[in-house]
């Protein structure tokens, strides 16, 4: 399994959440993106009880869990942190772990896997997402890490990565954007880590889960509105995604997928997931029935 950086601390009765809220920018100033990513930092700057430096060099900030970002949305006004529930319909898969070459400044690169409610799928959809990334833009690095993301109304005015905007509640035992430790490399070992997220009947929301066991915190359904993905998801995918300014335009990015390698490249070449499991309303966790590749 892929190593996670964890932190988890306790200050007597006062339960921290740890983070890591600190987000680096390359480019110009004049940059849109940098003046929109600078105005989400002022949105996050909150009071830090304590700061960790991990063992990677990150800067990690623990803050008081009832005052993390999350709650500085409207629809979570005086929202309590839930306890968690794991027995509803559910998503999950073992994704292989790579740090894929990433070519220009704004480019990104991520394997996972998005649950989606709504009308048409590219265009009129709710979405929660989970799994790994790398993102010079986001983090200042080119580590992969994990990550995840959600849209109410298909990321037209809102949605986000990890906590650069409210919405996502965390629950302290995970900071978004920790390293992986363990990559795996062409003709050598593999990495694998699982990524589910488990909705729960009685508030909608939709747990991430990492490990089988390691909570990260959860989507509130209170985001999405009566029915979409506060009811329930109509399709899960499997997969990744690159990101540039530069596609299907010359010259085109080099920005890679998963390992770099075609599929045909099998394994110890090419990135895979594998155990990919749905829980629908049976409560059977089974393969998908119905299943089709996109491209």
């Amino acid at each position: 399994m892929g190593k996670l950086k964890v932190a988890i601390v306790l200050f007597g009765a006062l339960l921290a959440l740890c983070t890591k809220v600190v987000l680096r920018v390359e480019g110009s100033a004049s940059s849109s993106l940098e003046k929109e990513i600078e105005a989400k930092l002022k949105l996050l700057n909150k009071p830090a009880i304590r700061t960790i430096k991990s063992e990677d060099g990150d800067i990690i900030d623990c803050v008081d869990i009832y005052k993390q970002p999350a709650f500085d949305h409207p629809a979570l006004k005086n929202h309590t942190v839930q306890a968690r529930n794991w027995s509803g319909k559910s998503a999950e898969a073992d994704i292989n772990l790579w740090n894929p070459r990433v070519d220009l400044p704004e480019d990104f690169t991520t394997a996972q896997l998005r649950l989606k409610a709504g009308g048409d799928s590219t265009t009129d959809f709710q979405s929660v997402e989970t799994g790994w990334m790398v993102n010079p833009r986001l983090y200042g690095d080119r580590a992969t890490r994990l990550f995840i993301s959600w849209t109410k109304d298909s990321y037209k005015t809102t949605g986000c990565f990890d906590l650069t905007c409210p919405g996502f509640v965390t629950t302290g035992q995970l900071a978004l954007g920790a390293t992986f430790s363990a990559i795996s490399s062409q003709s050598s070992k593999q990495y694998e880590f699982n990524a589910a997220m488990v909705w729960d009947s009685s508030s909608g929301n939709w747990w991430v889960k990492v490990n089988n066991n390691m909570t990260v915190g959860y989507f509130p359904g209170k985001l999405f509105g009566p029915g979409g993905l506060q009811h329930s998801a109509t399709s899960v995918e499997f997969g990744g995604q690159v990101y540039s300014p530069q596609i299907r335009k010359k010259p085109h990015t080099a920005t890679a997928m998963g390992s770099g390698e075609f599929a045909t490249g099998r394994l110890g070449f090419a990135c895979y997931m594998r155990n990919y499991l749905i829980k629908d309303y049976s409560q059977q966790l089974k393969y998908p029935p119905y299943a089709q590749e996109t491209t």
